[in-house]
């Protein structure tokens, strides 16, 4: 008889994790929410995920689905989300979980992301953002970041914006559809579209952008960045409290589950 394949959508805090997946050391998101797992199937099932964050990079929308034989599963489908957020710590919830198709794989058939980044600027860090937005304290040309930041749209080779992940990448070509910032007051949101994104790639782009924004690169030099290929050309790496990942884009009926 085949398993049942369920889709979870999972948002969490990340300051106090080393990313997401299971670590040699430190805690991943991963193993929390395999363990809460662990309490209502015997069959310990693994967590299979859209992405991988970095430390202290936070998720809204991080899918992942897991697999556990028709015999185990005892819990009522609706109150799968209440059974698992009663087991997992309150800066890691489950937002909602539905059946999947049995083909249907996290990761793979993911079609695109969208994370966010924020930034406080203003003279002072509002203490309620301190984890969760990056302190710029001087003030930010918004013309400036506004010319910049489309010209990372577009299928290009990214190398200059990420760092090593010390494995060889088969390509460091990717195609982004969106990159724009808005501003609320003192909080700017830099919102990164695309079909997929290299290691620390946002905040290389984030923090391009600011350092564009502070006068230290003209908007222009960033079609000569991307064209050298060479990350140190760029600008810094923003940190990893302002990342979100927002949302995990796939197909239309991809996901519709079987019976």
């Amino acid at each position: 008889m085949d398993p049942l394949k369920f889709k979870l959508t999972i948002a969490y805090d990340g300051t106090a994790y080393a990313g997401w997946q299971v670590q040699k050391t430190g805690t991943g998101v991963q193993e929390k929410v395999e363990a809460a797992l662990a309490r209502f199937f015997p069959s310990a099932p693994r967590v299979h995920s859209s992405s991988r964050t970095d430390t202290g990079v936070h998720a809204l929308g991080m899918v992942a689905h897991f697999e556990v034989p028709r015999a185990e599963f005892k819990v009522e489908a609706r109150r799968l989300v209440l059974a698992l957020n009663s087991q997992l710590p309150p800066d890691v919830r489950v937002m909602s979980a539905t059946r999947a198709a049995k083909d249907f794989h996290a990761r793979f058939q993911a079609q695109g992301k969208q994370y966010r980044y924020f930034v406080w600027n203003h003279t002072a860090m509002n203490p309620l953002l301190r984890a969760t937005a990056w302190h710029v304290p001087r003030p930010l040309d918004l013309k400036a970041l506004r010319r910049a930041a489309p010209l990372f749209v577009g299928r290009h080779d990214f190398q200059s914006f990420a760092a090593n992940p010390g494995y060889a990448k088969a390509t460091t070509v990717r195609n982004l559809t969106r990159c724009d910032v808005k501003h609320g007051g003192p909080l700017l949101t830099f919102t990164l579209e695309g079909d997929g994104f290299l290691y620390k790639m946002c905040r290389g782009i984030v923090g391009t952008l600011v350092q564009v924004g502070l006068g230290k690169f003209p908007p222009e030099e960033i079609t000569a960045m991307l064209a050298q290929r060479d990350r140190r050309v760029a600008g810094m790496t923003a940190p990893a409290q302002g990342l979100v990942l927002w949302r995990v884009f796939y197909r239309k009926g991809s996901m519709k589950h079987e019976a």
